[in-house]
Formats: structure tokens, C-alpha cells, sequence
């Protein structure tokens, strides 16, 4: 088959995991007692229906795009990356510690490229540490991911009641960030939607255009032949996590310095984990989770619009989303194995590989 058939192919079958998993919604909500076709119309509304409506499905993509490329890259190498909340988070409280605390009255030129680097190096940092321990002491990284999303939560939690609390202290959050640190912004779409998009585009090139991106998919398909052939597949792991990390890192950034303005508790609503959808629908191809981050930041912002104008509960918006990315997930992953899809192969077979 030729790779422009393949990639076709690759679309048709996302396009139609996100068909499937818009009728499992329908068939959720019919099952809850509410009509689906008026809700699915207040869904569609509440994410492209309107300018502000398509506004907030791209700001809720954002984070979802960077996350979904950290987790794509670590699933092509091979490395079972669970840990891209943790490293948001900690992305988020590393850009806030800089622009409220150490360089608070820094002109804008200093301020907002350190902020954006220390969300970067925060998630690097996390998501180095579970590939240190990986290739020190043999640790899964399923585990130590796991653990360091628990750290960064409680980590954040420790921040806004203690040292990085407003200077009144009435609320458990961060102190508004100075003007210099926030990003640009062209009405409410932010710089960091540019980057991210940019950012999609070199992991792209990084992956199938360098010799690096050659290690990493060799590590991923064949670690032991490429250990063979020279390459130590533990050094490439902790390469990937910690980039990963920044990668996810920089969500976190950006969302305090493009949507929120400070942080607080609860401040992602697990984007690192719908992160794993939005990489597995993409079939780990870095292009690809722009898309993919956009169905699932569609589903984010019109899951409002079914609970306004449908009357559907907060919490049926909920399952209705876990169903929708269990679905588009699983059919992703299925149907890249049964077509020898070597990207969702190589995902499924680390998971197999480390149950």
C-alpha cells in the first residue's frame, strides 16, 4: 500500500472512530432519559456554533494538543507516559512561581519568555525524574507517572494555601499575574495557540526527519535490535519522557499566562489523561493530534451548552465525555492493529509488555 493510501486510511478510520463514538453518546443519553438529538444539537452550538463557541473549543484544545503530543512522542518510543497531568501541573506552578514571586516587576522582553521556560523545564524535570528512574533502577514508568501526577496535585495544592497564596490569603490561589506575563493575545485567542501548532509541526519533523526521531521509533518498535544496532533504549526513554514533559509543561504555562491568569486547585480537569485519547485517535502522528485535540476540546466546550440548553446534569456531561473518549480510544487502538498500524502497535505492545 502506498503511505499516501495508508495515511487515508488513517483518516478514514479516526474520522469514523469519532462517528462511532458521537452515536455511543447518543445512545448514552437515550439510555439516561434525555433526548439525544437535542443535546448533540446543543453540543455542536456550544463548540462551533458561534465565534465565542469556537473560541473556547480551540482554548480547550491548546492543552490538550500540547499533552497529546508529549504522550504521542513517549508512545512511539515505547514508554508508557501516564503522567502528563502531573507535568501540567507542575509546568503551571513553575511559570507562576516566576512571574508572581521571583520576577514579579520584570519587563515583559524577561518576564513572559522565563515564564514559558520554566513551565517547560518544571514538566521536563517531572517527566525526567520517572525516566531516570526507568533507566537507573528499572522502575516502570506506568507507576512512577502515576505517582508523580498524585505529587504535582498535592504539590499545587501545597502552593496556593502556603507560598504561592495571594498576599491577602482569603482564597487557596495564586495572586493575578503581572501584565509582562501574560501572553499576547488577538481577542481571547492567545500566543500559545500559535506555538502549539508550530510545536505540532517540528515534532512532526523531529520524529520522521532527524536521526533522533529515527531512535525513537526504533526504540519504540524493536528495543532489541536497536540495542543491536547501538542505540540504548534507556537513554532514548529518558530523552523522550523528559521532552514529553516539557512539552506538557508548556500546557501548563500557557494556561496561566493565556486563559486563567493564576493558578489554583483543580486548575486542569485532567487533560493529562485525555491526553492518552487524543494520542491514541491520532495514531501517535504528531500533525494528526491537532485534529484530535480539536474533537475532544469540542466535546469540553459544548459539554456546557448540552447542561444550559438541554438541561442535561453536570455530571451526565461527564459520562457522556468518558464514554465518548473510552469509544474513540479503543476503536483507535483496535483498528490500528487489525490494519498493522505499527504506531498504535507499538503503544498496545508496551502495555502488554509491562501488564
Amino acid at each position: 500500500m502506498k503511505l499516501g493510501d495508508e495515511r487515508l486510511n488513517d483518516v478514514a478510520r479516526a474520522l469514523f472512530a469519532i462517528v462511532l463514538a458521537l452515536v455511543a453518546v447518543a445512545g448514552a443519553l437515550a439510555m439516561l432519559g434525555f433526548a439525544p438529538g437535542p443535546a448533540l444539537s446543543a453540543l455542536a452550538r456550544g463548540s462551533i456554533g458561534s465565534s465565542a463557541a469556537l473560541t473556547a473549543t480551540v482554548l480547550k484544545s491548546t492543552p490538550l494538543l500540547l499533552t497529546g503530543l508529549g504522550v504521542a512522542l513517549c508512545f512511539r518510543c515505547g514508554v508508557w507516559n501516564i503522567g502528563a497531568e502531573g507535568q501540567l501541573l507542575v509546568g503551571a506552578l513553575c511559570a507562576t512561581a516566576v512571574a508572581t514571586r521571583l520576577l514579579p516587576d520584570a519587563p515583559a522582553i524577561v518576564l513572559l519568555p522565563a515564564v514559558i521556560a520554566a513551565g517547560a523545564l518544571g514538566g521536563f524535570v517531572v517527566g525526567a525524574v520517572a525516566g531516570a528512574l526507568r533507566a537507573s533502577r528499572g522502575v516502570s514508568e506506568v507507576i512512577s507517572t502515576i505517582l508523580l501526577n498524585f505529587i504535582a496535585i498535592q504539590l499545587v495544592a501545597l502552593a496556593v494555601h502556603g507560598p504561592l497564596q495571594e498576599v491577602a490569603g482569603a482564597y487557596p490561589k495564586s495572586d493575578p499575574f503581572p501584565a509582562a506575563a501574560l501572553l499576547p493575545t488577538i481577542g481571547r485567542w492567545h500566543l500559545g495557540i500559535g506555538i502549539a501548532a508550530l510545536l505540532a509541526v517540528a515534532t512532526q519533523g523531529l520524529l520522521f526527519r532527524t536521526a533522533v526521531g529515527f531512535r525513537m521509533r526504533a526504540v519504540g518498535l524493536a528495543p532489541r535490535a536497536a540495542r543491536f544496532a547501538g542505540i540504548s533504549p534507556e537513554r532514548i526513554a529518558l530523552f523522550t519522557l523528559g521532552l514529553g514533559g516539557a512539552l506538557a509543561g508548556l500546557a501548563g504555562a500557557f494556561e496561566v499566562a493565556g486563559v486563567t491568569g493564576q493558578l489554583y486547585e483543580g486548575i486542569s480537569p485532567g487533560h493529562g489523561y485525555t491526553a492518552i485519547a487524543v494520542a491514541l485517535l491520532a495514531k501517535l502522528h504528531p500533525l494528526a493530534v491537532i485534529p484530535s485535540a480539536l474533537f475532544f476540546g469540542a466535546l469540553e466546550a459544548g459539554a456546557g451548552a448540552m447542561q444550559r440548553e438541554a438541561g442535561v446534569p453536570a455530571t451526565v456531561t461527564q459520562v457522556v465525555q468518558g464514554i465518548a473518549i473510552l469509544v474513540s480510544a479503543t476503536y483507535a487502538v483496535s483498528a490500528g492493529r487489525r490494519h498493522g498500524g505499527a504506531a498504535a502497535d507499538a503503544a498496545a505492545d508496551a502495555v502488554e509488555e509491562r501488564a
